[in-house]
């Protein structure tokens, strides 16, 4: 009678540590570009970006085998070209990404590819520096809320480590920094492929 009690309060215990030890969590770091189109507003107000390059790290975590969770954290930096009939100006912008992604695996050996979806907030900060050609006090630091969509692959290179890209894109609306004259009236997908590598713990 007492080996059935301690099995039985050793059965909640086992399933624990089995799940614990499926569990699996993973950290990358990737090199991106984010690659805005050009944009013909509303009033002619035309929205040229260069491509902003910088890098993106994420934490996913498994929910099962094959669907993850991810965070994400993404820094770039780029110029915005505004221009009209009326005005001509530049923005260097740091461009920082915090957002959340549903992650969806298929397994095929050592390649692995997958899709997301998720969303976020995109930080435009404007630089105060010799790239910038309107008075940053004019400029105002904004967050937009964004769509977030993906298709990639992961290819194991061991059991701890993953080589990956992914093409990445962001819908959301165009920045105007608070500046009336910059104000497209337009979204826009934001392309911004990605390279890195990923740690499995």
């Amino acid at each position: 009678m007492m080996k059935r009690f301690l099995l039985l309060l050793l059965l909640p215990c086992l399933a624990v540590a089995a799940f614990g030890q499926e569990s699996r969590m993973e950290v990358s770091g990737s090199a991106s570009v984010l690659s805005p189109p050009f944009v013909a507003g509303s009033g002619n107000v035309y929205l040229h970006a260069t491509p902003g390059y910088g890098g993106l790290l994420s934490y996913r975590y498994d929910v099962t085998p094959l669907s993850q969770l991810e965070v994400n954290y993404g820094y770039n930096q780029d110029k915005d070209h505004f221009s009209s009939g009326s005005f001509n100006y530049m923005v260097h912008t740091r461009v920082q990404e915090i957002s959340f992604a549903y992650v969806r695996m298929f397994n095929f050996r050592n390649f692995n590819p997958f899709i997301e979806v998720g969303a976020g907030g995109w930080i435009f900060t404007p630089l105060d520096d010799t790239y910038t050609t309107i008075s940053v006090s004019n400029l105002k630091q904004k967050t937009l809320p964004g769509g977030l969509w993906g298709v990639g692959f992961a290819y194991e290179l061991s059991p701890s480590w993953d080589f990956r890209m992914e093409y990445r894109g962001v819908v959301m609306k165009t920045p105007n920094f608070g500046y009336t004259n910059f104000n497209t009236r337009r979204y826009y997908n934001v392309s911004e492929p990605v390279v890195g590598f990923a740690y499995h713990f």
